[in-house]
């Protein structure tokens, strides 16, 4: 499954924030230029908003009522973007921009995760913003398999949930 770059980007940005542990600016600033950010620089005040802003976020992944994945993300675009406008950039082919005429870094940000958030289940559907399916794991993914199907974050978290399903299986009955 391939996402373009809002879709991409920005679903993958948003798993990424989503998991991250560490919300102070020097390591959101490696986050966001690993995901090809521009707007990565971030102060103190700024990275607690999008610390708080990501508790809205982290419930889309994994969500199994379509009806309400979808207003989730929709209640991320109404509070992050202002509009969309097709651009052409730098050279870069034509792609959409979620929000204009700001260069407030912290809106461009909240704008790409809300806006590759919608462009990822709108194009590839809600099952693939994935959480972790061993219990007690938060980690949350974008599934790129080929046949949507992921259920775990990590091979590591499949083995452990089917080691112990194996053994469950293994024991005599009482």
């Amino acid at each position: 499954m391939q996402f373009n770059h809002y879709g991409g980007t920005g679903a993958f940005l948003a798993a990424a924030l989503a998991n991250a542990t560490d919300f102070r600016p020097a390591a959101l600033e490696r986050l966001l230029t690993e995901h090809e950010m521009t707007s990565r620089r971030l102060d103190r005040a700024q990275a607690a908003v999008l610390a708080g802003w990501l508790d809205r976020v982290r419930p889309v992944f994994g969500e199994p009522d379509p009806a309400r994945q979808i207003r989730l993300v929709n209640a991320l675009l109404a509070d992050a973007t202002t509009s969309v406008r097709i651009s052409t950039h730098e050279g870069h082919p034509p792609h959409l921009h979620y929000i204009t005429g700001t260069d407030d870094r912290l809106a461009r940000i909240k704008a790409t995760i809300a806006g590759g958030l919608a462009v990822a289940l709108c194009g590839a559907g809600g099952h693939r913003l994935g959480r972790c399916g061993r219990s007690g794991c938060p980690i949350v993914y974008v599934d790129t398999s080929r046949n949507g199907r992921r259920r775990f974050c990590s091979l590591a978290c499949a083995n452990r949930v089917n080691v112990a399903a194996h053994r469950a299986r293994a024991r005599p009955a009482a």
